[in-house]
Protein backbone atom coordinates (compact mmCIF):
# COMPACT_ATOMS: atom_id res chain seq x y z
CA UNK A 1 0.00 0.00 0.00
CA UNK A 2 1.55 3.50 -1.28
CA UNK A 3 -1.02 5.31 1.49
CA UNK A 4 0.70 5.06 4.69
CA UNK A 5 -2.34 6.77 6.10
CA UNK A 6 -4.88 4.67 4.37
CA UNK A 7 -2.67 1.47 5.84
CA UNK A 8 -2.52 2.53 9.39
CA UNK A 9 -6.24 3.38 9.22
CA UNK A 10 -7.09 -0.63 7.99
CA UNK A 11 -4.45 -1.93 10.32
CA UNK A 12 -6.34 -0.22 13.35
CA UNK A 13 -9.96 -1.09 12.07
CA UNK A 14 -8.48 -4.90 11.95
CA UNK A 15 -7.31 -4.63 15.79
CA UNK A 16 -10.48 -2.99 16.86
CA UNK A 17 -12.35 -5.62 15.38
CA UNK A 18 -10.20 -8.44 16.67
CA UNK A 19 -10.54 -6.96 19.77
CA UNK A 20 -14.34 -6.64 19.15
CA UNK A 21 -14.98 -10.33 18.41
CA UNK A 22 -12.09 -11.55 21.40
CA UNK A 23 -14.56 -9.77 23.67
CA UNK A 24 -17.57 -11.28 22.65
CA UNK A 25 -16.26 -14.58 22.76
CA UNK A 26 -15.61 -14.42 26.61
CA UNK A 27 -18.99 -13.62 27.39
CA UNK A 28 -21.07 -15.81 29.51
CA UNK A 29 -23.83 -15.84 28.16
CA UNK A 30 -26.09 -14.16 25.26
CA UNK A 31 -30.05 -12.73 26.59
CA UNK A 32 -32.82 -11.75 24.54
CA UNK A 33 -34.80 -8.63 26.43
CA UNK A 34 -38.74 -8.92 24.72
CA UNK A 35 -41.01 -5.81 25.92
CA UNK A 36 -43.61 -6.70 23.34
CA UNK A 37 -47.27 -5.26 25.01
CA UNK A 38 -50.64 -5.77 23.42
CA UNK A 39 -52.32 -4.69 26.68
CA UNK A 40 -51.40 -2.22 29.62
CA UNK A 41 -48.03 -0.98 29.16
CA UNK A 42 -46.12 0.32 32.10
CA UNK A 43 -43.67 3.06 32.36
CA UNK A 44 -40.98 1.50 33.80
CA UNK A 45 -40.43 -1.11 30.30
CA UNK A 46 -37.71 1.45 29.16
CA UNK A 47 -35.91 2.02 32.24
CA UNK A 48 -35.83 -1.95 32.69
CA UNK A 49 -34.16 -2.46 29.40
CA UNK A 50 -31.77 0.01 30.14
CA UNK A 51 -31.01 -1.35 33.53
CA UNK A 52 -30.33 -4.92 32.06
CA UNK A 53 -28.16 -3.57 29.59
CA UNK A 54 -25.81 -2.14 32.13
CA UNK A 55 -26.39 -5.31 33.92
CA UNK A 56 -24.72 -6.97 30.66
CA UNK A 57 -21.77 -4.45 30.33
CA UNK A 58 -21.10 -4.77 34.22
CA UNK A 59 -21.42 -8.39 34.64
CA UNK A 60 -20.20 -9.73 31.07
CA UNK A 61 -22.65 -11.05 29.16
CA UNK A 62 -24.48 -10.10 25.56
CA UNK A 63 -27.62 -8.53 25.18
CA UNK A 64 -30.26 -7.52 22.20
CA UNK A 65 -33.67 -5.78 22.50
CA UNK A 66 -36.98 -6.60 20.32
CA UNK A 67 -40.22 -5.95 20.34
CA UNK A 68 -41.26 -7.30 17.80
CA UNK A 69 -42.38 -10.78 17.91
CA UNK A 70 -41.34 -12.15 14.26
CA UNK A 71 -38.01 -11.94 15.74
CA UNK A 72 -38.95 -15.25 17.29
CA UNK A 73 -38.00 -18.08 14.89
CA UNK A 74 -36.11 -20.67 15.69
CA UNK A 75 -32.96 -19.56 13.86
CA UNK A 76 -33.26 -16.60 15.52
CA UNK A 77 -33.39 -17.48 19.47
CA UNK A 78 -30.80 -20.79 18.78
CA UNK A 79 -28.26 -17.74 19.46
CA UNK A 80 -29.78 -17.23 22.68
CA UNK A 81 -29.50 -18.41 26.08
CA UNK A 82 -32.08 -16.48 27.98
CA UNK A 83 -35.28 -14.88 27.12
CA UNK A 84 -36.42 -12.03 29.51
CA UNK A 85 -40.08 -11.09 29.42
CA UNK A 86 -39.68 -7.49 30.40
CA UNK A 87 -43.96 -6.45 31.39
CA UNK A 88 -45.22 -8.15 28.82
CA UNK A 89 -48.76 -8.09 28.62
CA UNK A 90 -51.72 -9.59 26.31
CA UNK A 91 -51.70 -12.00 23.74
CA UNK A 92 -48.73 -11.43 21.53
CA UNK A 93 -47.65 -14.56 20.12
CA UNK A 94 -48.67 -17.09 16.84
CA UNK A 95 -49.12 -20.66 16.90
CA UNK A 96 -45.28 -20.77 15.05
CA UNK A 97 -43.70 -18.34 17.52
CA UNK A 98 -45.15 -20.11 20.59
CA UNK A 99 -43.82 -22.78 19.16
CA UNK A 100 -40.46 -21.69 19.21
CA UNK A 101 -40.56 -20.53 22.68
CA UNK A 102 -41.36 -23.99 23.73
CA UNK A 103 -38.45 -25.72 21.76
CA UNK A 104 -35.98 -22.89 23.26
CA UNK A 105 -37.20 -24.10 26.63
CA UNK A 106 -37.01 -28.15 25.69
CA UNK A 107 -33.43 -27.26 24.39
CA UNK A 108 -32.61 -26.79 28.09
CA UNK A 109 -32.50 -22.78 28.05
CA UNK A 110 -33.94 -20.40 30.17
CA UNK A 111 -37.01 -17.75 30.46
CA UNK A 112 -37.03 -14.53 33.04
CA UNK A 113 -40.20 -12.87 34.19
CA UNK A 114 -40.63 -9.94 34.93
CA UNK A 115 -43.45 -8.14 36.77
CA UNK A 116 -46.58 -8.52 33.90
CA UNK A 117 -44.82 -11.40 32.39
CA UNK A 118 -47.75 -13.22 34.20
CA UNK A 119 -50.57 -10.94 32.55
CA UNK A 120 -49.37 -12.54 29.39
CA UNK A 121 -50.92 -15.25 26.87
CA UNK A 122 -54.03 -16.21 29.69
CA UNK A 123 -55.06 -19.09 26.93
CA UNK A 124 -51.61 -20.12 26.38
CA UNK A 125 -51.48 -23.44 29.03
CA UNK A 126 -47.64 -24.18 28.13
CA UNK A 127 -47.00 -20.59 29.19
CA UNK A 128 -49.48 -20.50 32.14
CA UNK A 129 -47.25 -23.93 33.89
CA UNK A 130 -43.82 -22.20 32.73
CA UNK A 131 -44.49 -19.01 34.31
CA UNK A 132 -46.28 -20.21 37.23
CA UNK A 133 -49.45 -18.29 37.55
CA UNK A 134 -51.77 -15.87 36.11
CA UNK A 135 -52.31 -12.17 37.28
CA UNK A 136 -55.21 -11.68 39.20
CA UNK A 137 -55.45 -8.48 40.87
CA UNK A 138 -53.50 -5.81 42.85
CA UNK A 139 -54.58 -2.86 45.30
CA UNK A 140 -52.66 0.25 45.33
CA UNK A 141 -49.09 0.82 44.85
CA UNK A 142 -47.96 0.58 48.91
CA UNK A 143 -44.63 -0.25 50.97
CA UNK A 144 -44.48 -4.11 52.81
CA UNK A 145 -42.76 -6.44 54.30
CA UNK A 146 -41.52 -9.28 52.10
CA UNK A 147 -40.41 -12.63 53.39
CA UNK A 148 -37.21 -14.06 51.41
CA UNK A 149 -38.38 -17.66 52.46
CA UNK A 150 -35.26 -19.27 50.36
CA UNK A 151 -31.95 -17.57 50.43
CA UNK A 152 -30.09 -20.38 48.70
CA UNK A 153 -30.74 -18.75 45.80
CA UNK A 154 -28.69 -16.39 43.19
CA UNK A 155 -31.61 -13.81 43.27
CA UNK A 156 -31.93 -13.97 46.84
CA UNK A 157 -28.20 -14.65 48.43
CA UNK A 158 -28.14 -10.74 49.10
CA UNK A 159 -31.34 -9.85 50.48
CA UNK A 160 -32.46 -9.92 53.92
CA UNK A 161 -34.87 -12.26 55.35
CA UNK A 162 -37.36 -9.70 55.96
CA UNK A 163 -37.36 -7.15 52.69
CA UNK A 164 -39.06 -3.55 53.19
CA UNK A 165 -40.41 -2.80 49.54
CA UNK A 166 -42.56 -0.53 48.08
CA UNK A 167 -44.20 -1.22 44.42
CA UNK A 168 -47.65 -2.85 43.16
CA UNK A 169 -47.88 -6.08 44.57
CA UNK A 170 -49.76 -8.81 42.39
CA UNK A 171 -52.32 -11.16 43.28
CA UNK A 172 -52.48 -14.54 41.00
CA UNK A 173 -55.11 -17.19 40.13
CA UNK A 174 -54.44 -20.27 38.37
CA UNK A 175 -50.71 -20.47 40.59
CA UNK A 176 -48.94 -23.72 39.69
CA UNK A 177 -48.01 -25.49 42.97
CA UNK A 178 -44.51 -27.10 41.61
CA UNK A 179 -42.62 -24.02 41.54
CA UNK A 180 -40.28 -23.19 44.27
CA UNK A 181 -40.77 -20.18 45.81
CA UNK A 182 -38.48 -17.40 46.92
CA UNK A 183 -39.98 -14.58 48.40
CA UNK A 184 -43.43 -14.13 49.16
CA UNK A 185 -45.30 -10.91 50.32
CA UNK A 186 -47.29 -10.52 54.26
CA UNK A 187 -50.33 -9.49 53.71
CA UNK A 188 -50.47 -8.28 57.50
CA UNK A 189 -48.26 -5.21 56.40
CA UNK A 190 -50.37 -3.46 53.58
CA UNK A 191 -53.90 -3.28 52.17
CA UNK A 192 -54.52 -6.12 50.26
CA UNK A 193 -57.97 -6.16 48.85
CA UNK A 194 -58.47 -9.27 47.93
CA UNK A 195 -55.26 -10.72 48.59
CA UNK A 196 -54.03 -14.44 48.85
CA UNK A 197 -54.00 -14.83 52.20
CA UNK A 198 -50.96 -16.55 54.69
CA UNK A 199 -49.04 -17.64 51.49
CA UNK A 200 -48.95 -15.14 49.00
CA UNK A 201 -46.00 -15.54 46.57
CA UNK A 202 -43.91 -12.87 44.67
CA UNK A 203 -40.89 -14.88 43.09
CA UNK A 204 -40.32 -18.02 42.41
CA UNK A 205 -38.08 -20.33 40.31
CA UNK A 206 -39.55 -23.40 38.00
CA UNK A 207 -37.60 -26.23 35.95
CA UNK A 208 -40.13 -26.80 33.58
CA UNK A 209 -40.25 -29.21 30.46
CA UNK A 210 -36.42 -29.17 30.13
CA UNK A 211 -35.58 -25.59 30.55
CA UNK A 212 -35.51 -22.96 34.01
CA UNK A 213 -37.77 -20.09 34.44
CA UNK A 214 -37.48 -17.44 37.41
CA UNK A 215 -40.05 -14.86 37.85
CA UNK A 216 -40.33 -11.83 40.45
CA UNK A 217 -43.47 -9.91 40.70
CA UNK A 218 -41.81 -6.80 41.53
CA UNK A 219 -40.94 -4.31 38.91
CA UNK A 220 -43.63 -1.93 38.56
CA UNK A 221 -42.07 1.66 39.25
CA UNK A 222 -39.27 3.14 37.04
CA UNK A 223 -37.08 3.57 40.22
CA UNK A 224 -36.97 0.18 41.14
CA UNK A 225 -34.59 -0.70 38.45
CA UNK A 226 -32.30 2.20 40.11
CA UNK A 227 -32.33 0.00 43.30
CA UNK A 228 -29.21 -2.09 44.13
CA UNK A 229 -30.72 -5.07 45.67
CA UNK A 230 -33.75 -5.56 43.57
CA UNK A 231 -31.12 -4.98 39.94
CA UNK A 232 -29.20 -7.87 41.94
CA UNK A 233 -32.81 -9.83 42.31
CA UNK A 234 -33.31 -9.80 38.74
CA UNK A 235 -29.08 -10.86 37.95
CA UNK A 236 -29.46 -13.31 40.00
CA UNK A 237 -32.58 -14.77 38.51
CA UNK A 238 -30.98 -14.24 34.59
CA UNK A 239 -27.99 -15.82 35.54
CA UNK A 240 -29.35 -19.05 36.94
CA UNK A 241 -32.07 -19.06 33.92
CA UNK A 242 -28.79 -18.58 31.13
CA UNK A 243 -25.92 -20.59 33.38
CA UNK A 244 -28.55 -23.74 34.86
CA UNK A 245 -26.01 -24.14 37.53
CA UNK A 246 -27.46 -26.16 40.21
CA UNK A 247 -28.04 -24.38 43.76
CA UNK A 248 -27.94 -26.34 46.68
Amino acid sequence: MKNPKFRYFLLTLITLLLLSNTSFGQHQFKALVFSKTKGFRHQSIPDGVVAIKKLARDNVFDVFTTEDEDFITDKNLAGFDVIILMSTTGTIFNSDQKKSIEKFVQSGKGIVGIHSATDTEYEWEWYTKLIGAQFRNHPHQQTLKLNVVDRNHPATYHLPEKWVWSDEIYAFKNFNADVKVLITADENTYKTGNGMGDFHPIAWINEYDGGRMFYTALGHTDWAFLDDNFMKHILGGIWWAAKGYPVD
